[in-house]
């Protein structure tokens, strides 16, 4: 599970599951002039309150988190786990409604002195808050930008690597500074006398030309960035195919290393690279 793939409304439903737990062990009814000595059950003493309300609402939002938190969509007996997930949360709000109209269900119908009886308690008050404000977090978290943008902010990044440049980080990354006794990768050669080891490991005569890069550098007026992207987002091949070659997931950094169009030419961490043509609300390091 990505942490880091979580938005801000799923940051909402689980604040809003706290609230629930909380209010789950606070008292479900309210008697006026009662003495402070009288104690009142909560819902876990409660049966039908505990299960179509608090089970109800905390296992819709811990499914609605897996279901975010998770790259493929997470299917039981066909069933999309985030959507039941939502769907529970809505039951457990519409359920907590009911109870703060009725608290005492058909037990108040049979006297005369129902009226007097207990009313809603701070419990149940607040498992109704609780549920309703997970329950519009939930549905409305795909359609407001502001709650679909990362939950955690993606760490800074290190200052960008030349175009093309890998971080030195050891054997195989060019560039990295090889170690007295450090074996050569295979098929490199050594530089006999006069010889000058060029990139790529294949020795060159002492003042001959460098050969030509195989790639043409990027245009003058760009410049290689770091960037984040607000939702998942796939990668085009280069080529202009639409099968896309990877998913770009909130939360990490990718390096744009050159501008194609309205799109970036992005490389992800394992090497790969391809076109990113939704470049809307990205975060740049």
């Amino acid at each position: 599970m990505n942490i880091r793939s979580l938005t801000r409304g799923d940051g909402v439903v689980i604040g809003a599951a706290v609230l629930l737990l909380i209010a789950s062990f606070l008292d479900i009814y309210s008697v006026d002039g009662a003495p402070d000595s009288v104690e009142y059950p909560n819902s876990w003493e409660s049966g039908p309150l505990l299960m179509s309300v608090v089970l109800a609402g905390i296992i819709g939002a811990v499914l609605i988190v897996i279901s975010r938190g998770t790259p493929q969509p997470r299917k039981v007996a066909g069933i999309d786990l985030g959507q039941f997930g939502i769907a529970a949360t809505v039951l457990a709000a519409w359920a907590a409604l009911g109870n703060v109209f009725d608290p005492l269900g058909g037990a108040d119908n049979g006297g005369s002195g129902a009226s007097d009886g207990p009313s809603a308690g701070i419990g149940i008050i607040l498992s109704l808050v609780a549920t309703l404000i997970m329950a519009v977090a939930a549905i409305a978290t795909p359609l407001v930008p502001a709650l679909k943008a990362s939950l955690l902010g993606a760490p800074r990044p290190q200052q960008p690597q030349p175009y093309g440049a890998q971080p030195p980080q050891g054997y195989g990354y060019p560039g990295a500074q090889q170690q007295p006794g450090q074996q050569q990768p295979y098929g490199a050669q050594q530089p006999g006398p006069g010889q000058q080891q060029p990139y790529g490991g294949q020795p060159q005569q002492a003042g001959a030309p460098a050969p030509q890069a195989a790639a043409q550098p990027p245009a003058a007026d760009f410049s290689p960035f770091w960037f984040a992207v607000p939702v998942p987002r796939p990668l085009y091949a280069e080529d202009g195919s639409q099968a896309p070659i990877a998913e770009l997931a909130p939360g990490t950094w990718y390096l744009a290393v050159e501008q194609r169009g309205p799109g970036l030419v992005a490389q992800t961490q394992d090497g790969r690279r391809g076109v990113l043509q939704d470049t809307s609300g990205i975060q740049r390091g």
